[in-house]
């Protein structure tokens, strides 16, 4: 974690995302701490730094056209790479979300924005912690024709997650793991 805005990063998750209180996660487990990252994307230097630093991590690893995860958790940081990837001219990457359940009206679409069946993509995620929602979204993007290259979350929290995507032949690659926090 050489990289200065790595370190900024994990400082502001740790100042404005992380809890210490008992709770229950959307896995149904029960834990003694909480990560709400959204309070962290929801901020200009947080969003900057997760959309830079996920970009520069999709680049560096086997090529993705699109970029995309379940709503709602996965949205803010889509966008955020989105927003990173408009700066850099090597990172022509289009963005998509997958809805909990197909849309009752319009056009009925489980996946909305920019997905093209049989191309590759990369699934993203703010914390993984089965990996639940993320594997529903795995589900849905290959029962529409898609690749799912890989996965990528900001927080790992060492809780399972990793080996359910291992067992679907897909690596989770993450910025932080359960080491990274106070726990």
């Amino acid at each position: 974690m050489d990289d200065p805005r790595r370190h900024e990063l994990l400082d502001l998750i740790l100042e404005v995302s992380f809890r210490r209180e008992k709770v229950v996660l959307s896995s149904g487990k029960e834990s003694d701490f909480y990560l709400d990252l959204r309070q962290t994307l929801m901020r200009p230097r947080g969003v900057a730094l997760a959309g830079e630093l996920v970009l520069e991590q999709i680049l560096a690893g086997p090529s993705v056209d699109a970029v995309g995860g379940m709503a709602v958790g996965a949205v803010p940081l889509v966008a955020a790479i989105l927003a990173a990837a408009s700066r850099d001219r090597e990172a022509p990457l289009t963005g998509f979300f997958v809805r909990k359940e197909t849309k009752k009206h319009g056009l009925g679409k489980r996946i909305e924005g920019a997905f093209e069946a049989g191309r590759p993509v990369a699934l993203v995620e703010d914390t993984v912690t089965t990996g639940g929602s993320t594997l529903e979204a795995v589900d849905a993007v290959e029962q529409a024709g898609g690749k799912v290259a890989r996965v990528l979350c900001l927080v790992d929290r060492g809780e399972g997650g990793a080996d359910a995507f291992a067992r679907r032949g897909l690596t989770l690659e993450a910025l932080y793991n359960r080491g990274d926090l106070p726990v």
